[in-house]
């Protein structure tokens, strides 16, 4: 049953894989930064999943673990939030720092993670490995996935709201009130699939999640995606 599992992050990977290339046609043809910052947001999502899809297929290699803990576990939601910060912050030098601020710690992560020593090989043989488990209660690798992923769901959460708070009530921007609440639900869905499902070790629970959450992320996009239709009125005739 749990080795059935494996297709669930498979597909999650591949509708990441998917997302992905229509943000980078988007952004090749108009240039803009949020789609870029969410370009790197799912490939990391992608990575993520594929390693886990391995990781459930045939066992955890160390490899695997690191890849999906830093793309997944750490990374890949503070990049979203980067991308949401884009649409909501016009003043380009504080997205220009933000930008070389998340260069810079995603660098760090990733140095961190890959180098971390393994404190209980055993518990890779676990169908989801917890960081605590694998790293160490209290180590850095460990640790790294609450202080960074934790405060960048919140933010991108808030963003997300209060630009549909911004939108509420005029019919010509639906969609994108919809499409951007569809965002939100979709990474509040891989966030609690993941806390859960980890947390528990129930492998449908976080596979489910993370297929699910990735589907109405890409829903939310194409439907705020749709041209803004704006209401012509008809000129009234002279009396």
């Amino acid at each position: 049953m749990l080795r059935a599992m494996w297709a669930l992050p498979l597909a999650a990977s591949v509708v990441s894989l998917v997302f992905a290339g229509v943000l980078a046609r988007g952004w090749v043809t108009g240039r803009r930064p949020f789609q870029a910052a969410w370009v790197v947001a799912l490939l990391m999502y992608a990575a993520a999943s594929l390693a886990l899809f391995l990781g459930i297929l045939d066992r955890w290699s160390e490899g695997e673990f690191r890849v999906y803990w830093a793309f997944g576990a750490i990374l890949n939601v503070p990049w979203l939030a980067l991308g949401e910060g884009y649409l909501l912050i016009r003043r380009r030098w504080i997205m220009a720092a933000a930008l070389v601020g998340l260069v810079f710690l995603s660098a760090f992560v990733i140095a961190q993670v890959r180098s971390a020593p393994i404190e209980d090989v055993s518990a890779l043989a676990h169908d989801l490995p917890l960081g605590r488990e694998v790293f160490g209660d209290g180590s850095t690798a460990h640790r790294l996935a609450q202080w960074i992923a934790y405060p960048a769901y919140v933010l991108l959460l808030a963003g997300c709201v209060w630009s549909a708070w911004g939108m509420r009530g005029r019919a010509e921007l639906r969609d994108r009130f919809v499409g951007t609440l569809l965002i939100a639900a979709g990474a509040t869905v891989v966030a609690i699939g993941s806390g859960i499902g980890a947390g528990l070790d129930v492998v449908p629970v976080f596979t489910v999640g993370l297929v699910a959450g990735i589907v109405l992320m890409f829903s939310g996009f194409l439907r705020a995606s749709r041209p803004v239709r704006v209401a012509v009125s008809a000129p009234s005739r002279a009396p």
